[in-house]
């Protein structure tokens, strides 16, 4: 029997929102072990060989990483594997251009375009407020990152705004109604809307009522609920979409007219 972690991935085994072909090869990048989870994230060679076209093989990506080009939350990576996950800002100073990932109304990754401003900060889901060692609290976030000392108003499952410059806490989101948020996993990932109520199942999991933008009304699991601003403003910009999911006849109709 083989012994420790797996450092292959088949093509057919890959994520869909990776959206690689079938018949290209066997084999896919599998993530570095990093701040995202394995199915949660984008390696970086797939994002500069697929989606932004700067390279045509893995080779071509691997020089422009050992050129130190790309800085993921401004700090340059150079593993071609490196996890790259929601709300991650990557940057590439030499052509001066900066993404956000986010994920479309489909549940896919999407690399959306920002300016220079709003690439000084990102947003982070709080998973965990706890104390530690000489009883120094804590907050730990999505992203793997541990803050020490916060505002005491921080709870789980709020959002913080954190400052990739200073490395700290700049402000920060509460959980509540009335509160826009984007959904970031089960059936409904990639949604957008006001958050309208909170039924409390102890023992279980909470559910959460939200109604986007075209009054549709869904619900979700609250772990799967990552609030992005306040009322219904957002706190960074998103596509053009808003997290409104279009039915088949919808999506038809807007083909048509855009032709």
């Amino acid at each position: 029997m083989t012994r420790g972690p797996k450092k292959h991935l088949k093509r057919l085994n890959a994520p869909n929102h990776w959206m690689l072909d079938k018949l290209t090869g066997v084999w896919a990048p599998k993530p570095s072990p990093g701040p995202h989870k394995n199915r949660e994230c984008i390696p970086m060679v797939i994002l500069l060989r697929n989606r932004l076209k700067y390279a045509l093989t893995r080779r071509e990506v691997f020089l422009i990483a050992a050129q130190r080009h790309i800085q993921v939350d401004a700090k340059v990576r150079t593993d071609t594997r490196f996890p790259i996950g929601f709300m991650d800002v990557v940057s590439i100073p030499k052509t001066g251009e900066n993404f956000r990932f986010l994920y479309d109304a489909k549940g896919r990754f999407f690399v959306h375009r920002i300016s220079e401003e709003e690439s000084k900060f990102k947003l982070c889901k709080v998973k965990n407020v706890a104390v530690g060692k000489n009883g120094i609290p804590y907050i730990v976030t999505h992203d793997g990152r541990t803050i020490r000392y916060p505002d005491p108003l921080i709870k789980a499952h709020d959002t913080v705004k954190f400052s990739l410059e200073t490395n700290s806490i700049i402000g920060h989101v509460s959980f509540d109604v009335g509160n826009l948020a984007m959904i970031t996993g089960g059936n409904n990932l990639g949604r957008m809307g006001v958050v309208e109520r909170r039924e409390r199942h102890p023992g279980s999991h909470d559910i959460i009522h939200v109604k986007d933008t075209a009054g549709h009304q869904f619900a979700t699991r609250m772990e799967n609920v990552f609030i992005v601003g306040t009322g219904s403003s957002s706190l960074v910009t998103f596509p053009k979409s808003q997290g409104v999911k279009l039915t088949i006849a919808e999506e038809r109709q807007r083909k048509l007219r855009n032709k």
